[in-house]
């Protein structure tokens, strides 16, 4: 069902519950809409009351003139069902409700909205806010702006909002969606694709039901021109998904989170105040095109502090070129540092326009893609007021970088075209918070910090969001049939993918094993084949020679009794690195791949990278950047490089095997041996899918957005508000 208009601009709104109580729900809510009363009609319902506010009030919807567009319910958990009753009967088919503790009213709630065909934001709502339509239908107030945010917690939402205004960054919409009975975030986010007002979108969930939807939905906001940022739960030990494979265990919650917002363009982070530090930057300046970050300071220590910071953000330094420095040179004393960090040495004391020079030498010369200027710029006019107004001169030359990184981000979206702009942003961190020359760089567009890691911290992250995106799966192969357990049907099952793996026989008793092996070439391996994980029961043994073998297959016989047993040739190439590739069928985003270290300290060492399914062969090799151990493939004290390239035919190979295999839940190659000649697959493991082992969701649903209690007044406070 398509997101209602009545959810963004209705012609009308009752307000159920409405109240001159300042404490409580109903009051915020009737003055809220009472303040878009010139853009559409507003009716107050309050059956214990013939006014509110100045303004009539009517005891039921059902005694309104007419029905409304919008009904907003704010009354007692019991009255919630014959509210919405009323308002179906009168004609009704949009609500926003407030109102949380509905208990087994909720299910009723959801099977009466499908019935009618009518659409619900809530319950456990925080309200909705929309700029641009005079919508304010929320507790507190919104400073109109350019960030859409779109919240499951609503109280979450609107700190993120608070702290955006008091940094200068306005909300374009708010949409606390609650407990999600009907209306879900991705709904609203789908709505957000066209919306000419936002440029940002922040969204927060604490679980990612139809996680697929929700990708797509992002990836639309992307082509769309707008930027998506994601904060979420998820990374305690608690929130890991168990599953049978290794990979599952060494994978967390947040790594298939991550793994969608690369797959859709969008970024995740870990605070309400990360993700307005980095909205600040987008809502003032294109995304870098690079990594390269040039650090200017007036002070040797604070510029190390920023580089140190830049490098553990993802940033690079580099070291600037001759020409550059000779450049710099000119400008600054013989004590500066010029090759990057640049540390002014003392010359923005002695010629406040050097700030502005030096910044705009190294913008011209391509060798950087952003730069971080830290220091005591924005205290100068604070501290001394002699020199507020060649303080204000720099600020206005700085502000050069805000005003033109504004025009070519409307170039970007197609509303103009720049050829003189410049496209290197400007981070600035100052050592005063709000001076006048501080608010005077925000009016230019220029982000101002006040401490260089959440300056440097929203570089890296705008530094990301500007990386060129993922690229769309490719189509994969015609589905496979689903193997039976055990391993062999796994080799079968691996090899029809074209991966490579021993040569092996299947035995089941003494002569069988005796048969193969003389067919095979020593040293062999045996495995008991129906036991997943054979090192933990010793139901592996390697290096078998022709006075070893009998012995320990008689041994092993008798401890696991009889099965399907498998005999390999071992893998004794010299140089090879082990490593693990893993597939899971996620509940909420559906396929995954990971890569990793592997081998039998596989979970020790959980070096893993992981992706949604299917995956190309950039994108798998970008995956094994990501590593620890990628050093190791390179060849490391004096090994041989080995065969990246058959690594990653494998990783696509697994990946699209997951993705075009519904009945199956898991496959793990571990570990695959990678050398100089090739990739060899050693040991394997493919899960049916079956309702005992589908994997845990990427965070578990709360169902709610909070934990308010409720009350039994018809009125609802405030302080019943998560």
């Amino acid at each position: 069902m398509s997101f209602p208009q009545a959810f963004v601009d209705p012609s009308s709104v009752a307000v159920v519950g409405a109240t001159e109580d300042r404490a409580k729900w109903g009051y915020w809510l009737a003055t809220g809409a009472l303040a878009g009363a010139d853009r559409r009609q507003v009716l107050l319902v309050n059956r214990r009351a013939a006014q509110v506010l100045g303004q009539p009030c009517r005891p039921t919807v059902g005694d309104l003139p007419q029905a409304p567009d919008l009904v907003v319910v704010c009354v007692p958990p019991r009255h919630v069902l014959p509210v919405v009753r009323d308002a179906l009967a009168k004609g009704c088919r949009a609500f926003l409700a407030i109102t949380t503790g509905l208990g087994a009213d909720e299910a009723r709630l959801a099977a009466l909205l499908r019935e009618s065909g009518a659409r619900m934001i809530g319950p456990n709502s925080l309200g909705l806010f929309n700029a641009a339509t005079q919508l304010r239908l929320a507790w507190g107030n919104f400073t109109p702006g350019s960030l859409a945010i779109v919240s499951q917690s609503g109280q979450l939402g609107s700190e993120i909002a608070g702290l955006g205004a008091r940094a200068g960054l306005g909300v374009s919409r708010f949409c606390s969606v609650g407990n999600q009975l009907d209306v879900g975030a991705v709904d609203v986010l789908e709505s957000l694709v066209g919306d000419e007002h936002t440029t940002t979108v922040a969204l927060y969930l604490e679980s990612f039901a139809d996680g697929a939807r929700i990708v797509t939905a992002l990836e639309a906001l992307r082509r769309a021109g707008k930027h998506a940022l994601v904060l979420t739960t998820g990374a305690s030990e608690g929130s890991r998904r168990l599953a049978r494979s290794h990979t599952g265990s060494m994978t967390s919650a947040l790594d298939v989170v991550d793994a969608a917002c690369r797959a859709a363009g969008a970024l995740r982070v870990t605070s309400p105040r990360e993700l307005v530090d980095t909205a600040r930057v987008l809502d003032t300046t294109t995304a870098p095109g690079g990594r390269r970050v040039a650090i200017i300071s007036d002070s040797g220590g604070q510029g190390g502090i920023a580089a140190d910071l830049a490098t553990s953000r993802g940033l690079r330094a580099p070291v600037f070129t001759e020409r550059l420095r000779s450049g710099l040179r000119e400008l600054l004393p013989d004590a500066a540092a010029v090759s990057n960090p640049v540390d002014l040495a003392g010359a923005g004391e002695a010629d406040l326009q050097v700030y502005a020079r030096v910044a705009e030498l190294v913008a011209a010369s391509g060798e950087v893609d952003s730069i971080v200027l830290s220091g005591y710029l924005g205290c100068y006019g604070e501290d001394s007021p002699s020199l507020v107004d060649a303080e204000s001169a720099v600020i206005d030359r700085l502000g050069r970088f805000g005003r033109l990184e504004r025009l070519d981000r409307l170039d970007r979206l197609g509303s103009r075209h720049r050829t003189d702009a410049v496209r290197v942003p400007l981070v600035v961190h100052s050592m005063s918070a709000a001076s006048p020359a501080v608010v005077r760089l925000r009016e230019h567009g220029v982000p101002v910090f006040d401490t260089v890691d959440a300056a440097v911290g929203a570089l890296g992250h705008v530094t990301r969001l500007g990386a060129r995106p993922r690229p769309a799966p490719a189509t994969v192969r015609t589905e496979a049939a689903v193997p039976l357990p055990g391993y062999w049907a796994a080799r079968t099952f691996l090899t029809a993918l074209g991966i490579a793996m021993p040569e092996a026989r299947r035995v089941t008793d003494a002569a069988g094993f005796a048969d193969a092996c003389g067919s095979l070439r020593p040293p062999l391996v045996l495995k008991a084949g129906w036991i997943e994980h054979k090192s933990e029961h010793q139901a592996v043994s390697t290096g078998l020679g022709p006075d070893t073998a009998a012995a320990v297959f008689r041994e092993m016989y008798e401890r696991l009794g009889p099965g399907e047993y498998v005999v390999e040739e071992q893998d004794t190439r010299p140089g090879v690195v082990e490593m693990l590739i893993g597939a899971r069928r996620d509940r909420d985003f559906g396929p995954t791949v990971a890569v990793g270290h592997g081998g039998v300290h596989a979970e020790l060492w959980r070096d893993v990278s992981v992706e949604l399914a299917p995956v190309d062969r950039r994108t798998a090799a970008g995956m094994l950047d990501r590593l620890r151990s990628r050093r190791l493939l390179e060849g490391w004290r004096g090994q041989p490089a080995v065969d990246v390239d058959a690594l990653i035919d494998a990783i696509v190979a697994v990946s699209e095997a997951i993705a075009a295999t519904p009945g199956v839940a898991d496959i793990e190659v571990n570990p695959i041996r990678v050398g100089p000649e090739g990739a060899l697959a050693v040991d394997a493991l493919v899960v049916p899918r079956t309702a005992d082992v589908v994997p845990e969701s990427a965070c578990e649903a709360t169902g709610a957005n909070g934990r308010r209690e409720s009350t039994e007044e018809q009125e609802i406070s405030r302080e019943h508000v998560h």
